[in-house]
């Protein structure tokens, strides 16, 4: 990488110590025109949302949170790399020296970039090793710098927020990978493929970066002035109308009228991705908000019915539900883009309006909008063809057999590719009963079992006395107070023992061929015995 810079890549004029004197000669009176001025303040909401909004988002899963994040941080630092070469031999070509000009807005585009192939991660999150997501990335951005050069170069379409060019291709290009590399085993994983309370609120917290960021993310390389402008606001009421319609239907599609999380975490931002492709055009306010009433509809039952569908059937292992997020919202993205281009007068944008909004200049100088909607329309198709057609040819090369990915039963688990504190790794079964008077579930006589206090044996299980501060140390009773292992440690008992965890090295009677580790007892696949049984040496 670092010699493919040094050959390729080149400061542009308004990054480059000559800035004065280009100021000079095009008459520019401030430092304020520099183009870093106008796109900072967007590139930096942008980058927000690639390394903390994606980032957060993907913690979801029970034990894959260091996964989710971490490698999110590893497939956009080496792919904004990559981008800029890819996207600079497309568009940033100097072709009187052969060298890549970047400048602020070339950051922007390379966030993009990596943006597409971070959706296509989110289908096979916790699915595959870091090499995999390295070779994904590799020919993700590749493939991402074709199709938007033919989408926005050659066929000549408008996708300022990427509903096609970005959403729509790393859909598609997930999914089919995917689908390359499905597991009939998987199920062997599926009391890690999970939330839990905390893991959940984390991943609202990558929500709620993108949702606020959004605008930013649709508004970012549009034209300075009135299409900036216009972009942030449809954005903005496509969110708003998107959350209300989506707690409305998980609400309504659930028992007993309850929200469910993922439905919020995912859904609620589906309206920003529909209207991407038409945010910088005369939507009109209205629009935008039926835009995201109707994505909000579409997307939350899509988690409802069309995930577990596309699972059974198609064989598609969708971990995030990208399709319901990324995919079906961006290409009725591009649809409503394509329509509102084909809309488009005189009357409603003015005669330079229009010239303005669509680019007709150039060789598109002649370009009326009847047409330009259908070359918006020809965008969807480029885009869903590259993702699954390259998503086919790189999950074939996933599928080899070299490049260290989990077994089935280790899927969705930071264990194999992190090191993990010790002290979450070693973390006893904890056994949960009600106190309260009213409605015992445990008798007196098992209460007074578990307590030392109250004269019992301890080894039944963890000091169950909320104020005692040593709770992982336990006793043989309440008057010699010897502890059966060190404080920590996570075992309990001695051989011959009933307990509910056995100690390190012996096997548990009632669950033959399992064994205890780290105060656990593991066995068939399927995690921690919590079921008491007898510890043999």
């Amino acid at each position: 990488m670092i010699i493919l810079f040094g050959i390729f890549i080149r400061y542009d004029e308004e990054s480059d110590a000559h800035w004065i004197e280009h100021r000079k000669h095009k008459n520019i009176s401030s430092d304020i025109e520099n183009d870093f001025y106008f796109r900072y303040p967007s590139f930096q909401d942008v980058h927000v949302m690639i390394f903390v909004g994606f980032g957060f988002l993907m913690t979801f899963l029970k034990r894959y949170s260091f996964g989710g994040v971490g490698f999110n941080f590893l497939i956009a630092a080496f792919g904004l790399q990559w981008a800029l070469l890819m996207q600079g031999w497309f568009h940033s070509l100097d072709y009187t020296d052969g060298k890549i000009k970047i400048g602020i807005e070339n950051l922007i585009n390379a966030d993009f970039c990596v943006a597409g192939c971070l959706i296509a991660y989110g289908a096979i999150l916790g699915k595959v090793s870091p090499v995999q997501l390295m070779v994904l990335t590799l020919f993700g951005i590749t493939l991402f710098a074709v199709e938007e050069f033919i989408i926005l170069n050659l066929i000549h379409a408008r996708d300022a927020g990427g509903s096609m060019v970005i959403h729509t291709f790393g859909a598609y290009y997930g999914l089919s990978i995917s689908a390359m590399l499905y597991r009939p085993n998987l199920d062997q994983s599926s009391a890690l493929h999970g939330s839990v309370y905390h893991s959940d609120v984390f991943a609202m917290i990558g929500t709620l970066y993108l949702w606020m960021f959004w605008p930013s993310f649709n508004s970012a390389i549009t034209d300075h002035g009135d299409a900036q402008h216009r972009a942030a606001i449809n954005t903005y009421l496509a969110l708003a109308a998107t959350v209300l319609t989506t707690m409305a239907i998980s609400s309504l599609f659930q028992k007993h009228g309850k929200l469910d999380m993922v439905h919020i975490q995912n859904s609620t931002l589906a309206g920003g991705v529909a209207v991407g492709t038409a945010a910088e055009f005369m939507l009109m306010p209205y629009g935008s908000l039926i835009v995201g009433f109707c994505c909000g509809i579409i997307s939350t039952l899509g988690y409802i019915y069309l995930t577990p569908f596309m699972e059974k059937y198609l064989k598609i292992q969708d971990t995030c539900g990208i399709h319901n997020l990324h995919g079906m919202p961006g290409v009725i993205g591009g649809i409503v883009g394509a329509i509102t281009a084909a809309a488009a007068s005189e009357a409603v944008y003015g005669q330079e309006g229009l010239i303005n909004t669509f680019d007709f200049v150039g060789d598109f100088k002649d370009m009326v909008p009847s047409k330009q909607g259908g070359h918006q329309a020809a965008g969807i198709c480029v885009a869903v063809c590259f993702g699954i057609g390259g998503g086919v040819i790189v999950g074939g090369i996933l599928r080899l057999p070299i490049w260290g990915d989990p077994a089935d039963d280790s899927c969705f688990d930071d264990e194999p590719y992190w090191e993990l504190p010790e002290d979450e790794e070693s973390i006893p079964p904890i056994v949960q009963y009600n106190n309260h008077m009213r409605n015992k579930d445990v008798s007196e006589e098992q209460q007074i079992r578990h307590d030392p206090i109250r004269g019992g044996d301890a080894f039944q299980g963890r000091d169950m006395n909320p104020r005692r501060t040593d709770v992982n140390r336990t006793y043989t009773s309440f008057k010699e107070k010897t502890p059966l292992a060190p404080s920590n440690s996570g075992c309990y008992g001695t051989p011959g023992s009933m307990v509910n965890s056995c100690c390190e090295g012996t096997k548990p009677l009632s669950h033959p061929g399992t064994v205890a580790r780290g105060g656990r007892m593991y066995g068939e696949g399927r995690g921690p015995l919590l079921s008491q049984t007898k510890c043999l040496s």
